[in-house]
């Protein structure tokens, strides 16, 4: 098994608090709410919303995934930074055995944040990911952020 790490930032015009409240700590309500023709819901099915958690998030018809599985790692609202590991589903199963995530989000001097996130894709024996792969994951969770961006920004007192 090789590990394959990849490390993405972003910034926002959005606050650090108002992004991780609604990108991380509600998204399981928002993202449904704000992209229905990518994702149908999101279920908690084991835990409470901490770590150990495992959460599954199911595709809208159609989407060539149909779910994946997450377990929350760590959650720190405190210091924004949040934890979790692909554990079943999605395109790369055949290919790896689990990829973790850390994100950190940081409060920028004109009033938004940066994000920073670490991708570690623990690869089967053997195994080879095309960067093609990584970066059409890249340009998905870019197209979420986006979206939750777009969201708050059109309502700014959502998660204030």
């Amino acid at each position: 098994m090789g590990i394959i790490t990849v490390t993405d930032e972003f910034t926002s015009p959005i606050s650090a608090s108002r992004m991780f409240k609604a990108l991380i700590l509600d998204g399981e309500n928002l993202l449904p709410k704000i992209a229905p023709q990518v994702i149908k819901n999101v279920e908690t099915i084991h835990g409470d919303g901490g770590p150990g958690t495992i959460k599954q998030m199911n595709f809208a018809e159609g989407s060539e995934v149909k779910f994946v599985k997450n377990r929350i790692d760590a959650l720190d609202k405190d210091n924004m930074t949040y934890a979790y590991t692909l554990i079943e589903g999605g395109s790369l199963m055949d290919k790896i055995d689990s990829i973790s995530y850390e994100i950190k989000l940081e409060s920028t001097p004109d009033g938004g944040c940066k994000s920073k996130t670490t991708s570690n894709y623990h690869t089967k024996p053997g195994v080879e990911i095309k960067g093609e792969e990584i970066k059409a994951r890249k340009e998905k969770a870019t197209l979420v952020v986006k979206a939750v961006e777009g969201y708050l920004l059109a309502n700014p007192n959502e998660y204030a």
